[in-house]
């Protein structure tokens, strides 16, 4: 295509500055930990290429020793091409082929082609959906993961240390039966255990790699061997299991894996968006709101409001919440676009998938120190609008009927005073016999009788 001007400091070729010339779109060049995936692929082919006697030892020598460097972060820079590009990262992967090359030859004094050494065995149309899995794998076991457990046993710990303290329970954003923080606090937990166990089979599948199919799936120029090969040599290098796809034509035309664990990472933004607006309308306040808990100050609220703390932490997890929902949406329809043997945007699955990774790490590590451990209960509050919840009233259902428990309730409201002072003039129960019947923290655990059924 002629001549080109290369930067004189660029280890890349001309193909990647063809790159950033043609796609100047969001100034957004592909993650680290796509670029480091992208460099496992090509210092796993190295050596299985030495394996196979397709490279002499001093080729793929300097090749697997320039892709760690690259795998390991010294040359972040020199991949500057951007997300939005051409559909299949061709233009990634001969980025990735003309900087090993560039390294190897100056390290090794070999002289390495991108094309006929670097990317020996491969196609860009392989080796892209390859560091797909590999990036998202190892980002979801390296990050995501342990952040997830990290949340869940925090809001264990928190949920058992409050596993005494009765409140209000709502339904409807409505006054309901009671129930202990350490139960509300619990069900938050059981969703992210849920989480963790869909995730973690999601993963399953997308260690299942198509290198090895080359262009289509056909694995044209490719030694028969190559393909496992790569999978065990990928499995060393990256710590952890790999293996080779059976069928490599559905691995390069479709990405569904991909598209499943990206639908986990939206379950579960929902579940910890519903997490962080439950603290949020709990921490409303401190006077005109629930004011069941006080998160943790952590700086001002407001330019204008002196003394105005706001639940930062929360806010931006649901933010978060938000962003990988959006995503989940952009790789839908990415995941849409095999066109017959290939899909055409890898790239996008590629970033999307792995920003909503990082951002949902990071922001349940902060959720879980910034916000839940150090968060404080308001006994005194809690215990207050749970005396005067008319709801408590359910637990005489099977005594007096629902309308005359009803008749109660209303008029405890009416009045603001408690449940228990109102049946005990409504109903000629003894006192004693009504406190253990309307005592909240027995109806946490079911209650005294059962109670009639009905709606929330």
């Amino acid at each position: 295509m002629g001549e080109l001007r290369v930067p004189a400091a660029a280890l890349w070729g001309a193909q990647t500055q063809r790159a950033v010339q043609n796609f100047p779109i969001s100034g957004v060049p592909m993650p680290r930990e796509f670029i480091r995936a992208l460099a496992y692929v090509k210092a796993a082919a190295a050596e299985v290429n030495g394996d196979l006697e397709l490279l002499d030892e001093g080729q793929w020598l300097a090749i697997r020793d320039a892709a760690l460097e690259v795998a390991g972060g010294r040359h972040d820079a020199q991949f500057p091409i951007d997300v939005f590009q051409t559909g299949s990262g061709t233009s990634s992967n001969m980025n990735a082929n003309e900087v090993i090359a560039t390294l190897a030859t100056r390290a090794g004094k070999v002289a390495i082609h991108p094309n006929d050494h670097v990317n020996l065995g491969q196609s860009s149309n392989d080796v892209i959906p390859t560091a797909i899995r590999v990036s998202a794998k190892l980002a979801a076991t390296e990050s995501l993961l342990p952040a997830l457990k990290h949340l869940r046993k925090t809001i264990e710990r928190r949920a058992k240390s409050l596993a005494k303290v009765t409140k209000t329970g709502r339904t409807h954003l409505m006054d309901a039966m009671p129930l202990t923080f350490g139960q509300e606090f619990g069900a938050w937990a059981a969703q992210l255990a849920s989480a963790q166990e869909r995730i973690e089979d999601s993963l399953k599948r997308l260690r299942r790699l198509p290198i090895g199919g080359t262009a289509i799936g056909t694995g044209i120029n490719a030694d028969p061997r190559f393909g496992k090969a790569m999978a065990r040599a990928l499995s060393s290098l990256a710590g952890t299991k790999f293996e080779s796809a059976r069928d490599k034509f559905e691995g390069l035309a479709a990405q569904d894996d991909a598209v499943e664990l990206s639908g986990q990472l939206s379950t579960l933004a929902v579940a910890l968006s519903k997490i962080a607006n439950d603290l949020r309308w709990m921490n409303a306040g401190p006077l005109a709101g629930l004011g069941e808990i006080e998160l943790p100050a952590l700086q001002p609220g407001s330019s204008i409001m002196p003394g105005k703390v706001n639940p930062v932490i929360p806010e931006a997890m649901a933010m978060v919440c938000a962003q990988v929902i959006g995503h989940h949406g952009a790789i839908t329809v990415a995941g849409q676009s095999g066109n017959f043997q290939l899909n055409v945007m890898l790239p996008l699955i590629a970033y999307d998938l792995l920003d909503s990774i990082r951002l949902l790490g990071n922001a349940m590590r902060l959720l879980a120190d910034s916000a839940i451990a150090g968060l404080k209960v308001r006994e005194d509050r809690v215990r207050e609008a749970l005396d005067r919840n008319p709801i408590l009233v359910t637990a005489l259902n099977p005594i007096i009927g629902y309308e005359k428990a009803a008749a109660i309730a209303k008029r405890a409201y009416k009045e603001g005073r408690p449940v228990l002072e109102v049946a005990i003039a409504e109903t000629g129960m003894a006192e004693k016999e009504l406190r253990r019947l309307l005592d909240p923290a027995a109806l946490t655990r079911g209650g005294i009788h059962a109670g009639a059924g009905g709606g929330g």
